[in-house]
């Protein structure tokens, strides 16, 4: 499979002024590692999607529910997770555009949620950067928001759970730290723990840093607040 961006952009129903942003968009870093020519990947696009994303979401989120700060702050977090992301990724064929390395290819990557998750961060990168917040906020709106009501989220987020739960008391302090890291690029696996007053609390593994900071404090979350798990 190949990227076709005029096929991707009809499916995203805009038109690039500068194709290029959107082929950078496509290409992960394993096609980058193998490209006999230096090659673009899509990791910068990601870290910028990211906060697009999460200010476009913010947005919604605060003009269409009156919910408290806590809860807006969760819903954020599902409609952001990697499993809405790759869900959204899927829909629109997405990973049949990767550019892929043959290693990445053979172990399944078109259909990884966290590649596919970090593609469509990347693609609202492009976007943003191609037509400015507007186009980014169309694909947003079109691809991601409607298909994720208010009133039906799906992924806990137990930092902030855990965050709330702990400042309970006063002069609460939470820390989360990288401990390690295994497997090979294409299957990374980060182990995390977090710690409340120096004192670790949880521990968890993840595909991805995030991922395993959120497992470590629902593992936290069931050691010191077992009725709460």
């Amino acid at each position: 499979m190949a990227h076709k961006p005029e096929e991707l952009q009809e499916v995203l129903q805009y038109t690039f002024k500068n194709p290029a942003l959107l082929r950078i968009a496509m290409t992960h870093t394993s096609y980058a590692n193998e490209s006999k020519v230096a090659t673009t990947h899509n990791e910068r696009l990601e870290f910028l999607g990211d906060s697009v994303l999460s200010v476009v979401v913010a947005d919604y989120l605060f003009h269409q529910s009156g919910r408290p700060e806590g809860e807006l702050t969760r819903m954020r977090a599902d409609m952001v997770c990697e499993t809405t992301l790759a869900g959204a990724a899927n829909r629109i064929g997405l990973g049949n555009h990767l550019l892929l390395g043959h290693g990445e290819e053979q172990g399944g990557g078109r259909s990884r949620d966290s590649i596919l998750a970090d593609a469509m961060e990347s693609v609202i990168a492009a976007c943003f950067l191609d037509g400015g917040l507007d186009a980014a906020l169309q694909v947003v709106r079109t691809f991601i928001l409607v298909e994720v009501p208010v009133t039906k989220l799906h992924n806990a987020d137990y930092k902030t759970e855990l965050q709330e739960l702990v400042q309970q008391k006063k002069n609460q302090v939470l820390a989360y730290e990288l401990v390690g890291q295994s497997g090979p690029d294409h299957d990374k696996q980060f182990s995390v723990e977090v710690s409340l007053n120096g004192a670790i609390i949880g521990k968890g593994i993840g595909s991805s840093k995030k991922r395993a900071e959120q497992d470590a404090a629902r593992c936290a979350i069931e050691n010191l607040f077992p009725e709460k798990a």
